[in-house]
């Protein structure tokens, strides 16, 4: 682990946005700069840390966990469904293949809980017990497991995520029902994998998101990220059931405690303007990705002090693609 101190001494080293054209059309998402050329897409994971649609903050070597994380579990789960991976020529860069995306996001989801808008705890809170067109049992309580995970999917929206059925997805066309019979299933089956090596490592896997897309022959993939920090809920196995009987929240290894900081400062979802978030509690984070990135690969973190994109241009132009 990287001492706090030393996450705070490089808070300035962070890569807030990209400007490399070479690589094709920019689009900038939440937390990824994504350049689209003739036949490929350039994932370049920024810094940014986003939550409630907004951005809260710029974490140290983030792009990196997030990157790395996500190359490792492409490479666990490529028995179950191909991925859109062609290179990954930099820590924060995956060169890709460009495929029509599906406008779902499949969200899985193993425990009832959450605090956003779109979490499951806070619609069951709210008596609802149909969503996104599972039937949730009376009785549960917050941070509990199902007894089967479930999918929920959302929209994709650069906004606002809105939840939707499978119903409702194939009868407004955005999937036909073979295709998302096949997805559905190889969402599962990532999700089944993906806590089965999170267990090894002590750790549960809550939640998470899954994105797909598919090619000129209907072939689909898995692409996007994988069991990452920013798309996955991970907590502390060794201490869940006595603080779910306690009625105590789980230890946490994610970004939810930042969504929690947030949720007790302001209303992040409508206040126009937000409080910064300390540098303490920014280190915190970026030490927690660092962590769960040496947890679930078993390899050591090392930060280059190269300023990031001056080493991302580098690489880039080192393997031919600028």
């Amino acid at each position: 682990m990287i001492p706090k101190e030393k996450i705070i001494a490089n808070l300035k080293n962070t890569l807030n946005k990209t400007d490399l054209p070479g690589l094709g059309k920019k689009y900038k998402g939440k937390v990824r700069d994504v350049y689209s050329s003739e036949d490929k897409i350039f994932l370049i994971a920024t810094d940014r840390q986003s939550a409630f649609d907004r951005n809260l903050a710029h974490v140290p070597y983030k792009g990196q966990v997030l990157t790395q994380v996500s190359a490792f579990w492409f490479e666990n789960t490529k028995d179950i469904i191909q991925n859109h991976v062609i290179d990954i020529p930099d820590p924060n860069v995956v060169v890709c293949k460009k495929l029509k995306v599906f406008p779902v996001e499949f969200i899985v989801r193993g425990y009832l809980t959450g605090v956003t808008s779109t979490a499951a705890w806070t619609a069951y809170e709210k008596g609802e017990r149909e969503f996104c067109g599972n039937t949730l049992p009376e009785g549960m309580k917050k941070n509990q497991k199902f007894d089967t995970s479930i999918i929920t999917p959302t929209t994709k929206s650069d906004e606002h995520d809105e939840k939707i059925s499978a119903k409702e997805i194939v009868s407004q066309g955005l999937m036909s029902q073979e295709q998302w019979d096949i997805v559905a299933d190889k969402a599962l089956r990532l999700f089944e994998r993906g806590t089965e090596i999170a267990a090894k490592n002590d750790l549960i896997l809550v939640d998470t998101k899954y994105e797909f897309g598919y090619d000129e022959d209907e072939n689909i993939f898995l692409i996007d990220e994988i069991h990452t920090p920013d798309s996955s809920r991970y907590w502390i196995m060794e201490s869940y059931e006595a603080r779910l009987e306690n009625d105590k929240e789980p230890e946490y290894i994610d970004k939810e405690f930042l969504r929690l900081w947030f949720k007790g400062k302001c209303d992040p979802y409508n206040d126009r303007e937000l409080p910064p978030a300390p540098d303490d509690l920014v280190a915190e984070l970026s030490g927690r990705y660092i962590k769960l990135f040496e947890m679930i690969t078993g390899k050591t973190f090392e930060p280059d002090p190269t300023p990031v994109l001056d080493r991302i241009r580098n690489n880039l132009e080192s393997a031919g693609y600028l």
